[in-house]
């Protein structure tokens, strides 16, 4: 079980050592692994302790790019209050009803298939609205990229059913930017509690201004910090499903033994 302790025993030589920068240019998206690479570089260059004590933990964090598309989107909001594999499921089945999964094909879509994927009415009535959006109200996915941050933000949280959640997740996996920060996420406040130390969970304002120690380069912490967090914490449902499939099995094991000696001693 890996140690929730993140102080090192550096020796002073060790502290004064700084990591040096790469000689290239910073990337300004992160869309490749050799380019999360690099920002996780820059980003061990301001806060090195930290960051060698979460890689020793949790190693590099995985890329997770998605498409900066209505297909992104979906999958951002599918996979809202869900584990990975609950999230991964849904959008799975999401793509064998609707292959091409644009704007046009989900607005055309049935609501029972769709709900019968696994959306939520929320959820389903979110995406519904995002669909007219594009078909609508011309909204252009393709001029993202080449928008600041905050104009792209604002356009999403226009959109009936999202939040700036899901906004900061479509900025972060989506466009791939290095600095979306993500501070409602529930995970997060809690790997940055444990990582911290701190005493309690902080709140939304408190990782605000816990994540300027990381800027610009807050997005690559937030995936640092969840790959951690997925490490060292396991939600309690698995831990409880885990449990009572193994109490199942057991009685299953049980069941089997005792038929198989009653067997026994009908033919005896």
């Amino acid at each position: 079980m890996p140690s929730r302790r993140l102080e090192q025993n550096l020796s002073p030589c060790e502290r004064a050592e700084r990591p040096k920068a790469p000689d290239r240019m910073p990337p300004s998206v992160i869309l490749s692994q050799a380019e999360l690479d690099d920002a996780l570089h820059l980003l061990r260059f301001r806060d090195r302790a930290l960051v060698d004590a979460l890689l020793a933990v949790a190693g590099p964090p995985p890329l997770r790019a998605r498409r900066a598309d209505f297909a992104g989107l979906v999958w951002i909001v599918a996979s809202q209050q869900l584990s990975r594999a609950s999230a991964n499921a849904v959008y799975g089945r999401l793509i064998a009803l609707l292959p091409d999964l644009d704007s046009r094909s989900f607005r055309a879509a049935d609501d029972e298939e769709l709900r019968a994927c696994g959306l939520s009415a929320p959820k389903l009535r979110c995406l519904k609205e995002l669909a007219a959006e594009v078909e609508d109200r011309g909204l252009d996915f393709d001029s993202f990229s080449t928008m600041k941050p905050e104009p792209v933000r604002e356009r999403l949280l226009s959109i009936v059913g999202i939040g700036p959640w899901t906004a900061e997740i479509f900025l972060l996996f989506c466009l791939g930017l290095p600095d979306a920060w993500p501070s409602g996420d529930l995970a997060l406040q809690e790997a940055v509690r444990i990582a911290l130390r701190l005493h309690a969970r902080p709140k939304q304002c408190e990782m605000d201004k816990l994540g300027e120690r990381w800027r610009p380069w807050r997005g690559v912490a937030a995936r640092l910090l969840w790959a951690y967090y997925g490490v060292i914490e396991k939600p309690p449902s698995l831990k409880h499903g885990k449990r009572r499939k193994e109490r199942r099995s057991e009685r299953m094991d049980r069941s089997g033994a005792a038929r198989a000696a009653g067997v026994s001693k009908g033919k005896a």
